[in-house]
C-alpha cells in the first residue's frame, strides 16, 4: 500500500499511522507524581494484520470498532472484547471511524479517498461518499446522525449529508493535511486540527471559521476534540503536549505532559464516567497515560502495548478504556478500573 506522507516544514516527516518507523524506546520513562488511577488490563483483541489506526466506543456502549491498515473495521463487544464482525470494502488502509448516535451505522475513513458508511447489523456497506481528492484521515457523525464530518489531506474539511451522499459544504481549512475533526454536544461547532499548526472552530450553519487556537511555537496539531460539555477543547500537539483550551479565551487553561508525541497523530480523549475524571492518551512509548484531569498529574501509565499506541477511546458508561497500537502490536487492549 502506497504511504501517505505528510510534508513537513520543518521534519521530522508525517505520516499516517502505519508508514512511520516506531519510535519507541526513545523516551525516559516520567516520574508518576501521584497514582490514583487503578485500571488494570481486561483483554486483548486480536485480528487487524496491519496496524491499528482507531478504536471508537458505540454511543450506546454495545460495540467496539476498530480500524486498521489492513483495509478493514472490526466490530467487537463493547464490554468483553468478543469479535463480532469484520467489515470489508476498502481498497487501502482505514486511518479512522465514528459512529452515529443512534449507533446502528459506523462511517470509516480511507486512504482510498472515500467514506464508506455501514449498517452495522447487516455488516454491509450502505453508502460511499466521494469528493475528496487525497487520503481521508478523519471523520465525525454529529449528534443529529443527518451529517458526517471529514478531514483529507488535500487540506479540505467537508460536509457530507447522510441521507444523499453528497457534500454540502467544503471548507478550504488548512494549508497542510486535516487531522481530526469533531463536532460539538449539539452539532453546531465543528474543530479541526491540522498539520499546519492550526486548530479552527467552525459555524456548521454557515461554514464561517469563528476562532482559531494557536499554541506557543505552532506545533502540528495531531488531535482535537470538544470535551463532553462543548465549553472545551482539548488539543494534542506534536511537542508532547495536550492542551485543554476553553472557547471563551485564546489561551489553554490545563497542560499534559509526560508522554510521548513528536511523530504521529495520537487520539486523546476523556475519561468522565468514574468519580475520578481522566484525561486519556496513547504515547510513543508504547503505553496508554491517564492524567488526573484538574490537577494535570499524571495518574496512571497502561503497559502491555509492543508498538506506538496511536489509537484510545474511553466507554460512555463504563469505566473501561480501549487502545490500539502499530505495526509491531496490531492489536486492541481492553482496560478496565479494579474494584
Amino acid at each position: 500500500m502506497q504511504s501517505s506522507p505528510l510534508a513537513p516544514n520543518p521534519t521530522p516527516i508525517i505520516v499516517p499511522p502505519w508508514a512511520s518507523p516506531s519510535m519507541a524506546g526513545q523516551m525516559p520513562t516520567p516520574v508518576i507524581k501521584d497514582t490514583p488511577g487503578n485500571y488494570v488490563w481486561q483483554a486483548t483483541l486480536r485480528g487487524h494484520q496491519h496496524a491499528v489506526s482507531s478504536v471508537k466506543f458505540s454511543s450506546d456502549g454495545t460495540l467496539l470498532a476498530s480500524t486498521s491498515a489492513d483495509k478493514t473495521a472490526m466490530l467487537w463487544d463493547g464490554t468483553t472484547g468478543q469479535h463480532r464482525a469484520t467489515l470489508n470494502g476498502h481498497t487501502q488502509g482505514i486511518s479512522d471511524c465514528s459512529w452515529s448516535f443512534d449507533s446502528k451505522y459506523l462511517c470509516t475513513a480511507s486512504d482510498d479517498s472515500t467514506l464508506r458508511l455501514w449498517d452495522v447489523s447487516t455488516g454491509q456497506t450502505i453508502k460511499i461518499f466521494h469528493g475528496h481528492s487525497n487520503y481521508i484521515f478523519c471523520t465525525n457523525f454529529n449528534p443529529q446522525g443527518n451529517v458526517i464530518a471529514s478531514g483529507s489531506f488535500d487540506e479540505t474539511v467537508r460536509l457530507w449529508d447522510v441521507k444523499s451522499g453528497k457534500c454540502i459544504r467544503a471548507l478550504s481549512a488548512h494549508s497542510d493535511p486535516v487531522t481530526s475533526v469533531h463536532f460539538n454536544v449539539d452539532g453546531t461547532l465543528l474543530v479541526s486540527g491540522s498539520y499546519d499548526g492550526l486548530c479552527r472552530v467552525w459555524d456548521t450553519t454557515g461554514g464561517q471559521c469563528l476562532k482559531t487556537l494557536l499554541a506557543d511555537d505552532n506545533p502540528p496539531v495531531s488531535h482535537a476534540k470538544f470535551s463532553p460539555n462543548g465549553k472545551f477543547i482539548l488539543l494534542s500537539t506534536l511537542d508532547s503536549a495536550i492542551r485543554l483550551w476553553t472557547l471563551t479565551n485564546d489561551t489553554y487553561v490545563k497542560l499534559y505532559e509526560g508522554h510521548r508525541n513528536t511523530m504521529y497523530c495520537i487520539a486523546a480523549s476523556f475519561s468522565v464516567t468514574g468519580k475520578e475524571k481522566w484525561i486519556v492518551s496513547g504515547s510513543e512509548d508504547n503505553c496508554v497515560y491517564l492524567w488526573n484531569l484538574q490537577s494535570t498529574n499524571i495518574a496512571q501509565r497502561l503497559e502491555g502495548h509492543t508498538d506506538v499506541v496511536i489509537a484510545i477511546a474511553c466507554h460512555p458508561t463504563l469505566n473501561l478504556i480501549a487502545s490500539g497500537a502499530l505495526e509491531k502490536d496490531c492489536t486492541v487492549r481492553l482496560w478496565r478500573e479494579s474494584t
